[in-house]
């Protein structure tokens, strides 16, 4: 039995399977680069669902976290630190908005949006206690938590786990109508994934966030853009958001904001958004703590030199050129933007991940049929030619 072998039967011995990782175990990475514990080496085309942007062990960043972890990592938010204030300032200009609410992970981010939403629905807007409604999308993903889960449209992240949190109204994705008819006056917030990414990379209509934008300044609802997956460089962009020049009421960030390091995530919006909240209506211990906030002011400081935001335009561009060019009768449809691609297969892609892992490329499938694309945004243009090769391999079998 290999090294390997052991730890996996460790894992699936002693662990909850809640997950259906490929079978490789990673000791160590670099770059766009990772090795298991044979010392196999294989390209990175997930990117921890583009928590590692910036790639692995970053210098910039992992110097950042040294620094901070010689000094101070938790004091919690009962006192400043000398992170935070910076953090919060230099976050906010980045968004160009106010104020930051910062939190852990993702899924916290999301439930912070979401109690923002309400609450200014309830003290600004004007809502009568107790009915305010938020609209969602079909096939959306946000996160876990029960209240997240009772507004999912996917059976396997939301069966069992009732009774569900009520105060949510789901309307297809892309499409205006059912949107304008979902909302009334008791309506705080419109919850939109720019791209959806768990769904399988889905692009909405152009036009259609310039759409929800319109339409929710006009009937006086908040837009809340979930950018945790599609900001921070990952489209090409700062924020998808910025594809069709619209401007989200509350940004809700995570993922990249932590450099692959630690959990970071924050709710930013202006002050009469976030200026809601009064001391002990919400927190977190960690949220906001030193070691984060010295992560997320270097991710900042990178991506305010535009580089991984124009590395991302010019190799997407040829990434979904040569996905472009696959043979019709392995592949049914590419999507996405960027360094970004979900390629949606006539058959199952769980084989697919399997013989491209065999080859030296990781990659995961979503939604059974469709294969996730999106390595690090320090990835060469050689190495991401050489995994589309490998990819087209696996596609033949």
């Amino acid at each position: 039995m290999t090294r390997s072998d052991e730890l996996r039967a460790l894992s699936e011995e002693h662990s909850a399977h809640n997950y259906h990782p490929l079978p490789i175990v990673i000791a160590e990475a670099r770059g766009a680069w990772v090795t298991d514990v044979e010392g196999n080496r294989y390209l990175d085309m997930l990117s921890a669902y583009s928590a590692v942007n910036f790639g692995h062990a970053n210098e910039r960043l992992t110097a950042a976290a040294k620094r901070q972890l010689d000094r101070v990592t938790l004091v919690s938010r009962a006192f400043d630190h000398d992170e935070f204030g910076p953090f919060a300032a230099e976050l906010a200009e980045l968004c160009g908005k106010d104020m930051v609410l910062p939190m852990n992970s993702g899924a916290e981010g999301v439930e912070t949006a979401l109690k923002t939403a309400r609450k200014w629905g309830y003290e600004v807007k004007g809502v009568p206690d107790g009915q305010a409604n938020i609209i969602t999308f079909e096939h959306n993903f946000h996160g876990r938590t029960t209240t997240i889960v009772s507004f999912s449209t996917d059976p396997v992240a939301k069966l069992s786990y009732g009774p569900y949190t009520p105060g949510f109204r789901t309307v297809p994705y892309g499409e205006i109508g059912p949107l304008a008819q979902a909302i009334d006056e008791n309506t705080v917030g419109v919850l939109i994934e720019p791209i959806q990414g768990e769904a399988g990379v889905i692009v909405p209509p152009e036009g259609f966030l310039r759409q929800v934008r319109d339409l929710c300044t006009e009937r006086g609802v908040l837009m809340i853009a979930d950018e945790i997956q599609t900001g921070l460089g990952r489209t090409g962009a700062t924020f998808a958001c910025e594809h069709e020049d619209v401007v989200p009421d509350v940004y809700i960030l995570g993922k990249a904001l932590g450099g692959g390091i630690v959990p970071v995530s924050a709710v930013v919006a202006d002050r009469d958004v976030l200026g809601v909240f009064q001391p002990g209506q919400h927190g977190s211990t960690f949220g906001g703590n030193p070691l984060a906030c010295a992560v997320a002011r270097e991710v900042i400081a990178i991506l305010k030199t535009g580089e991984f935001q124009e590395r991302s335009r010019e190799l997407g561009a040829h990434l979904h050129e040569r996905l472009g060019a696959l043979p019709g009768d392995l592949v049914r449809q590419v999507r996405g933007r960027g360094l970004w691609a979900g390629v949606e297969l006539h058959s199952l892609a769980r084989p697919v991940s399997e013989r491209l892992k065999d080859l030296g490329v990781l990659a995961k499938e979503t939604h059974e049929t469709t294969i996730r694309l999106a390595p690090p945004l320090v990835i060469s243009r050689e190495d991401l030619d050489w995994a589309l090769d490998q990819f087209e391999a696996a596609l033949k079998g």
